[in-house]
């Protein structure tokens, strides 16, 4: 019997990075290979890199090198790189780490197979290279798909690409233009899903507000989410990334009428001056988004609202970040998070004057991030006393003493969560559980319970 060949997979980047992952894990198990998590173990390793700003692909190469460690002191026989840092500097990963025995772009996933065979393919045209352009990928409910996530959650990737112009964004440029997945499409994923046990379930895109404007959809996202409030089983649905010009009423009345449906708002806003935002290339003014965000607010009273602001992008001179201070102070987000501007070769922003300080946006980004601990503290004690339904997801990171859940108003991975200190006795509580919990104490991001 023929030993069959182990495949590591390494994912990194946001979950729209992810369910490429699964999707490649997918395809190399129905092609016959072994699925491995202890890498000293792999004979193939997939790396799944993020390149959109510098931090992320410092964390892509540091992870490269250490991959290409274990073909000298383990078993390694061939190292993948794949994502978004192969789409821009595919030629210099080749030579500056020789290790690297195959490249693949992120319309390239289905390649995977040619490329993980032992006389496979070095390298496949990428966009990087200026060669033949591939054909725009986007997944569907067909797709083999090996889900890394909790049992009880998934994403759903619902659309690929983005036509914004935003200065400081690469991802036209990496991932193509915007295209939406049919709506049966994505009905039929989130009824296989829910079939296997799966509770809640994340729809992602770049742009998820603009979902179906490609296909003549009017209000897309809001029928979507009608829809898929009926599929049996799913208990949650939340979307993630929206563009702030691009909330319709009849989304907010889909949020307030479907009980499945969490009241939870991902809103990148980037910034709140206007002579900023104009520099971005970014729809909207400070007061347009108060504005929105009131509306919202108005229209579903138990909203939560997260958003994120980029700090330190070129021109941002001092009166324009107290200006977003004041803004936070004004609004008082739930969420917020906080980046600091990133210079990428490519962007429109790249050739921009008045360059700031690196020192000046670090500052910037801890007096911001200092100012919305405060406002989180404050709304998170306002829950003090009060019920909610949480999904439990096991042992707490924190300590194996206590128990860990989110509200509708978390988002895996990206907010603060529910730490239970205390259940009745007798309970059986397990991860994938909804439970209601009594909020008894508040932190700047994460709240202690009991469940009652």
């Amino acid at each position: 019997m023929i030993e069959k060949k182990k495949v590591g997979m390494v994912s990194l980047g946001c979950p729209k990075n992810l369910i490429d992952s699964e999707v490649m894990m997918g395809l190399l198990s129905r092609g016959g290979y072994e699925l491995t998590s202890d890498r000293k173990e792999a004979d193939i390793l997939v790396v799944n890199t993020c390149g959109f700003i510098d931090s992320a692909r410092q964390e892509s190469v540091d992870t490269i090198l250490e991959m290409a460690e274990l073909k000298q002191s383990g078993r390694l026989e061939r190292l993948i790189v794949a994502g978004c840092l192969v789409e821009r500097f595919q030629n210099e990963l080749r030579r500056e780490i020789p290790e690297i025995d195959a490249c693949i772009g992120v319309n390239q996933i289905e390649d995977i197979l040619a490329v993980a065979k032992p006389n496979g393919r070095r390298l496949l045209p990428v966009y990087s290279d200026g060669a033949a352009t591939p054909e725009l990928y986007l997944y569907d409910e067909t797709t083999p798909r090996l889900r890394a996530t909790a049992p009880y959650t998934a994403y759903v990737k619902i659309a690929e690409g983005c036509d914004h112009t935003c200065a400081f964004c690469i991802i036209p440029r990496l991932r193509g233009r915007f295209r939406s997945r049919s709506p049966e499409s994505i009905i039929r994923e989130a009824e296989m899903l829910a079939a296997q046990g799966v509770k809640e379930i994340v729809l992602i895109s770049q742009d998820t507000v603009n979902y179906g404007a490609d296909l003549a959809l009017r209000d897309g996202l809001a029928r979507l989410i009608d829809s898929l409030a009926l599929v049996p089983g799913i208990r949650w649905i939340r979307f993630l990334y929206c563009y702030p010009t691009g909330i319709s009423d009849e989304l907010l009345r889909v949020m307030r009428e479907r009980e499945n449906v969490c009241s939870y708002f991902d809103i990148p806003l980037q910034h709140a001056s206007s002579r900023v935002l104009a520099r971005m290339r970014r729809g909207g003014t400070r007061s347009s988004y108060e504005r929105m965000i009131n509306r919202i607010r108005e229209q579903v009273p138990d909203v939560a609202v997260r958003t994120t602001f980029i700090v330190g992008f070129p021109g941002e001179r001092e009166e324009n970040f107290e200006e977003l201070i004041d803004f936070i102070r004004a609004v008082e987000f739930d969420r917020v998070g906080v980046f600091i501007y990133s210079d990428e070769e490519g962007s429109a922003a790249f050739a921009l004057e008045e360059k700031v300080d690196p020192k000046t946006a670090r500052r910037r980004e801890r007096l911001l991030m200092k100012e919305q601990a405060r406002i989180s503290r404050r709304r998170n004690k306002q829950l003090i006393g009060s019920r909610v339904e949480v999904l439990l997801e096991g042992r707490s990171k924190e300590s194996d003493l206590l128990l860990e859940g989110r509200m509708k108003s978390q988002a895996p991975e990206i907010d603060g969560c529910i730490l239970i200190n205390d259940m009745p006795e007798g309970c059986e509580a397990h991860s994938g559980d909804f439970v209601t919990v009594e909020i008894t104490e508040a932190m700047d991001h994460d709240l202690i319970g009991r469940i009652v």
